[in-house]
């Protein structure tokens, strides 16, 4: 009997094997990430220090707005060089909340990770109504194509593009 139930969970072990994997590498689309600021009081797990014109400032871990709640992008020169910005259009659920957040954290910086590196980092001046939201600077070309895969172009109706990452 324990025989049989050993055989079994190694039968289920390996069967569930390929699942594991069946999401495609990691960094295999872009991933970008929005973190709001916050004080530097709290608990020391859930915030990340960042230095901005000399001025050591913190944001929250748990970021605000992420690649699931884009629906579209596009690219545009950054004017810094060969880098790129970007802007996303964001889920009704999102453009809400980043609605919300824009009129009640006003004064505040937002920050942009792509691909786990800070890119950029906004202040907070009025609330943001259009569902739009932008990385100013930052974006290299390799991102861009990275972007590609996970996201159709603003304005690009015939593409559309599944957000799950492929084989």
């Amino acid at each position: 009997m324990h025989l049989r139930i050993a055989g079994l969970a190694a039968a289920f072990t390996l069967g569930l094997a390929p699942l594991g994997t069946a999401g495609g590498k990691a960094g295999e689309t872009g991933m970008v990430t929005f973190h709001l600021e916050t004080e530097a009081g709290g608990n020391p797990k859930m915030v990340f220090p960042q230095m901005d014109n000399g001025k050591q400032r913190f944001f929250q871990r748990t970021p605000e707005i992420t690649m699931k709640d884009m629906v579209a992008f596009s690219p545009f020169p950054s004017g810094t060089g060969d880098a790129y910005g970007l802007v996303f259009q964001l889920t009704d659920g999102a453009k809400r909340r980043l609605n919300a957040l824009s009129t009640a954290y006003q004064g505040k910086f937002l920050l942009a990770q792509a691909n786990g590196r800070v890119v950029d980092g906004v202040l907070i001046d009025k609330p943001v109504d259009d569902g739009l939201i932008v990385i100013w600077k930052g974006i290299t070309l390799d991102e861009v194509k990275l972007f590609d895969k996970a996201l159709p172009r603003l304005g690009d109706k015939d593409k559309k593009k599944s957000k799950k990452k492929t084989k």
